[in-house]
């Protein structure tokens, strides 16, 4: 499940995952898209975002590989699983999220000023 990546001279080739025990792959695959079908989760966010870009299987198999990971570090160091959110990747790029918001109500026709709320 571990992503290939194959780059030589700033060209990007071939990004084939490396070969492994396809029964787990198919397992993780298969619990990515149920995880996909999730509401506010983390790994649905993960799912929708990677799947808009580069497709539904691709986006599955980089689910499976962080659902892998994901248990990897659980069984390492003995601990709970910390659910980060179906928001979690807007938090991260609040400002952005907020550009690309407003540059589509501009396009729209509307006219636009952004004030902080002191409650949120």
């Amino acid at each position: 499940m571990s992503p290939g990546n194959n780059e030589s001279a700033g060209k990007r080739k071939s990004g084939k995952t490396t070969k492994g025990n396809k029964s787990l792959r198919s397992t993780l695959v298969i619990s990515a898209h149920s995880a996909a079908r999730t509401k506010n989760t983390y790994l649905s966010a993960q799912y929708r975002r990677i799947a808009s870009r580069r497709g539904g299987n691709r986006a599955a198999v980089a689910v499976g590989h962080s659902i892998l990971v994901s248990a990897y570090h659980i069984l390492k160091k003995r601990e709970p699983y910390k659910e980060l959110g179906s928001d979690y990747f807007d938090q991260r790029k609040k400002d952005s999220v907020v550009n690309i918001a407003v540059k589509r109500l501009k396009a729209l026709g509307y006219k636009v000023t952004l004030e902080i709320d002191a409650v949120a």
